[in-house]
């Protein structure tokens, strides 16, 4: 967020950032689906590093003499979106790895994807799941559809190019590929609550997950598709592996 407000700053436009925080509960089962397809279906499993992923970026980067291929789990994207700069170089990837694991250790696998579903960038000014429902289909996250949930996840991969408000041909493949696996994925319907805000750690020691409760599970209808053969940057602490909890403030600029 803070590099995107950086970028408008020195080209001289206005600084949009619209955002909108809702608790896991309140957004789509579809949404969960379509993001866990499209960006790590192994979230579940592994420990913040999906190592066979990690093994194929590498030899693909090898092979090609440059960085080309991500390899990045949720949790890994979560870690880069929070503290690190979007560079490719090895030291920040190594820091990466690092973060992943700690957030892993500090918090439950519920509560990363509840952050990471609400900072991540969805469009020119467009964070988290619940402006871009809005924005893009004047409806809120628990009410998207399959259908509008693998466009969005689609075009995840580059936000700034690919738009759900216009999707391209390269953008609908992705939807239709995305919303032809979302049967086989049914994420968790709670997910803890942070109750107190955490302090600052010190770098050698992470928070650990506070007192929790969990939420009231959805009542979404489930998805019957067969599977296929509002926080601003400055609102995220930066030496914290949690945001801390949940908020319903919309901010819009």
């Amino acid at each position: 967020m803070e590099l995107r407000e950086r970028e408008a700053a020195q080209a001289g436009k206005p600084i949009r950032h619209y955002q909108i925080w809702v608790p896991y509960s309140r957004i789509s089962q579809n949404v969960k689906r379509a993001v866990l397809v499209a960006e790590d279906d192994a979230f579940w499993q592994h420990e913040g590093i999906d190592l066979e992923q990690l093994k194929i970026s590498i030899q693909s980067d090898i092979g090609s003499g440059k960085a080309v291929r991500g390899g990045s789990t949720i949790t890994q994207q979560l870690a880069k979106n929070l503290y690190l700069s979007p560079s490719r170089d090895p030291l920040r990837k190594l820091r990466e790895l690092i973060i992943a694991r700690r957030l892993e250790a500090a918090l439950s696998k519920a509560r990363i994807f509840e952050i990471y579903l609400n900072v991540i960038e969805w469009g020119d000014g467009v964070w988290g799941a619940e402006a871009a429902a809005r924005s893009y289909f004047g409806s809120p996250a628990a009410s998207v559809g399959p259908d509008q949930a693998a466009l969005l996840a689609g075009a995840i991969i580059n936000p700034r190019v690919y738009s759900p408000a216009h999707p391209n041909t390269r953008l609908l493949r992705r939807q239709r590929i995305i919303r032809s696996r979302m049967g086989g994925y049914t994420p968790p319907a709670a997910v803890p609550v942070v109750t107190p805000t955490p302090s600052a750690p010190s770098e050698d020691q992470p928070p650990t997950e506070l007192q929790t409760e969990p939420e009231p599970e959805s009542q979404e209808e489930p998805d019957t598709a067969e599977p296929a053969p509002a926080l601003s940057p400055s609102d995220i602490a930066p030496t914290s592996l949690d945001p801390g909890p949940s908020s319903q403030n919309e901010k819009k600029f």
